[in-house]
């Protein structure tokens, strides 16, 4: 159903321009909705002709699927992260939900259509292929990946390395209280150049969440809005929502 009603601004294939490519910024569900019934008044899992389907990105594919899991009473989250199923060779940004199943939380990424055969399964994605921005920078920070190898696309050297997974914390910290930021947004502390970053803030908040991750409950609730913890991290960041690429 996801599938159907959204459509990859870019790894579709197709060119999409002016108002078609607004889309992206398409921030909450109901407007997706919106723009989907608008074209098409019918049930969502009705089939949609893939060019007339709404614009969006991984965030997008990830916020109509967790919307429709808290639907149905199931606890679901995105989680921000890098995938490197999507381009050999190189570790994308990407974002995909978490599901809890009742004994674990479950990684999934809607955007996938099984029916390619990715070697894994799209409702289950392992750890392998996929890690969280908060594992990714703590892992350059040990000195274990090479961080250039991180970013949007390996055509756009501009926006990938260290000064990238720095923000991507933060989108992650974000996007883990309930404010799924879009991609091209700025938050906060986020720079674009690590010699301004406060590096101990996302070395702290990457702790919190791979704490959390292990599952660590101190670290869990200090997660939660509104905490005395969070609270301090948004004073540190100087949290709030801006506008950085268009």
């Amino acid at each position: 159903m996801v599938r159907n009603v959204l459509v990859h601004y870019r790894a579709a294939g197709i060119v999409f321009e002016g108002g078609r490519l607004a889309e992206i910024d398409n921030r909450w569900v109901d407007r997706i909705l919106a723009a989907d019934q608008g074209r098409f008044p019918v049930p969502l899992e009705v089939p949609r002709p893939v060019g007339s389907r709404v614009v969006g990105c991984c965030r997008d594919f990830t916020l109509l699927t967790v919307a429709a899991l808290r639907q149905r009473g199931v606890p679901a989250r995105s989680r921000v992260g890098f995938a490197s199923y999507l381009v050999p060779g190189f570790h994308c940004d990407h974002v995909v939900a978490e599901f809890w199943d009742g004994e674990r939380w479950v990684w999934v990424d809607a955007q996938l259509d099984p029916a390619r055969g990715w070697g894994f399964d799209p409702a289950d994605v392992p750890g392998a292929v996929f890690a969280s921005a908060a594992s990714v920078w703590s892992a350059y920070r040990r000195g274990e990946v090479d961080v250039d190898r991180y970013g949007v696309d390996p055509s756009l050297p501009q926006l990938s390395g260290g000064w990238l997974v720095f923000d991507y914390v933060l989108l992650e910290l974000a996007h883990r209280q309930g404010d799924e930021l879009l991609l091209w947004d700025g938050w906060g502390g986020m720079v674009e150049d690590l010699a301004g970053a406060d590096l101990g803030l996302a070395d702290g908040v990457s702790a919190l969440l791979l704490a959390a991750d292990g599952g660590d409950e101190s670290a869990e609730r200090s997660l939660r809005p509104g905490t005395r913890g969070m609270r301090g991290c948004a004073r540190r960041a100087g949290c709030g929502v801006v506008r950085r690429v268009a």
